[in-house]
């Protein structure tokens, strides 16, 4: 196993990696399959350690060797790299991860990168539409074709839902519930959930599948112009085209009506509770970043209207 671009000093060398670090990488991608991890979550942890594997073998360190200022030298050559603070948050939760594995096997007494801190990130609240651009999307999508009437249910149902875009593309037919008005989503970790379906979400799948996936009980639910499953790509492509056309500024990706959806269910009435449910999170702390958002609109509306603000 060989990775470039991650000597100590910068420079592009290749570096090829001791067993023990082949090992240690393969071990935690073991562990990560039996979580049920997504491919996507396994690719993106192998490349993250690909680079600090790099790193300590130019150091001539292993897994057995590495220690807190090792973990901390590595913190400050991503900084010195130039990576940014939420990029050297996610390389150093890898970093964590594989300690974490190898301690668990009874490979190392202790994970030495549990004591170095996280990198502070800039506080961002989620990009929220408002509910008329929302309205203004979605009825700027035709359904004259059968590409139009795709689009237009794919991105009721992402609304409607409040789904990941790795969530859209992996439905299949049979996970409509029409009688029940619901969709059966399987979300990170393989962590199933039952979402209801809004009327106008239903009203525009059925079209779609009634006059362009006829006849069909099984199968993906969304399919590209070649008959092909949607990738994520495909499905960020698509909203771009239509909130253009649509006069939506700012270029939302399928992640913003996802926050709209929680933002605006939130604006409603809706526990947090009930949110964290339906958007699939393991925990209620990271659906508490929908409260900061309407803390937000608080405050600005506090700025515009009170006579001593």
């Amino acid at each position: 196993m060989a990775v470039g671009g991650l000597s100590a000093g910068g420079s592009n060398e290749t570096v090829e990696l001791p067993p023990a670090w082949v090992g240690a990488v393969e071990l935690l991608q073991d562990d990560l399959r039996r979580r049920a991890a997504s491919e996507r979550t396994r690719r993106a942890y192998a490349i993250d350690l690909a680079q600090f594997a790099g790193w300590a073998a130019a150091h001539e360190l292993i897994p057995a060797t590495v220690g807190v200022r090792d973990v901390r030298r590595y913190v400050a050559w991503l900084s010195e790299a130039g990576a940014a603070p939420a990029t050297t948050a996610r390389k150093l939760a890898a970093v964590r991860g594989l300690f974490s594995s190898q301690r668990e096997h009874g490979l190392i007494a202790g994970s030495p990168a549990d004591l170095v801190a996280t990198p502070r990130q800039a506080s961002r609240l989620p990009r929220v539409l408002k509910t008329g651009e929302v309205q203004r999307l979605l009825e700027s999508v035709p359904a004259g074709s059968v590409l139009e009437r795709r689009d237009r249910a794919l991105f009721e149902l992402a609304y409607a839902c409040g789904l990941r875009a790795e969530e859209l593309v992996t439905l299949r037919i049979e996970d409509v519930d029409w009688e029940g008005e619901q969709l059966r989503v399987e979300g990170k970790g393989r962590k199933t959930r039952y979402v209801p379906v809004g009327e106008p979400a239903m009203k525009a799948l059925r079209t779609y599948c009634d006059r362009d996936r006829k006849g069909l009980r099984e199968g993906p639910l969304f399919l590209s112009k070649t008959g092909k499953r949607l990738s994520t790509s495909d499905v960020r492509r698509r909203l771009r085209k239509w909130t253009s056309r649509a006069g939506v500024d700012g270029g939302p990706s399928p992640h913003t009506l996802r926050h709209s959806f929680a933002t605006h269910l939130l604006d409603g009435g809706a526990d947090l509770r009930s949110i964290q449910e339906l958007l699939g999170h393991a925990s209620v702390s990271t659906t508490q970043v929908y409260t900061r958002v309407e803390s937000a609109k608080l405050k600005s509306a506090y700025a515009r209207s009170h006579p001593r603000a």
